[in-house]
């Protein structure tokens, strides 16, 4: 597994295991309570995150879509881990479509 793909997997172990049926503690974890709010508080966090990281790079700021993109990643995993997806099927897909004309791969679609 490389560096990448192992902190992945490491930030997925650990917001999965803020889930409020693993036991997260919303008065202890900052995930936990996304989650204790439900699907509207994380996937407004995400919205929030592609938005500054659009505003960041309309702005050239290096340092700041570096970090909006971490902010944007991260939330993106507490939604996956909420819906049992795993960053390792995410990186699955990726490898899937490497290669392919990204043309091609929307043209194949079933909702194209």
């Amino acid at each position: 597994m490389s560096g990448t793909e192992s902190i992945l997997a490491r930030l997925a172990d650990t917001l999965e295991s803020r889930l409020p049926q693993r036991g997260g503690d919303p008065a202890a974890s900052y995930v936990a309570k996304l989650y204790a709010r439900g699907p509207d508080a994380f996937l407004k966090k995400v919205g929030e995150e592609a938005t500054e990281l659009v505003m960041a790079a309309k702005d050239a700021d290096r340092e700041r879509i570096v970090a909006e993109t971490a902010d944007l990643w991260f939330h993106s995993m507490v939604a996956l881990a909420y819906y049992g997806v795993r960053p390792e099927q995410i990186l699955n897909e990726l490898e899937r479509r490497e290669g392919v004309s990204g043309l091609a791969e929307k043209a194949a679609r079933p909702d194209s």
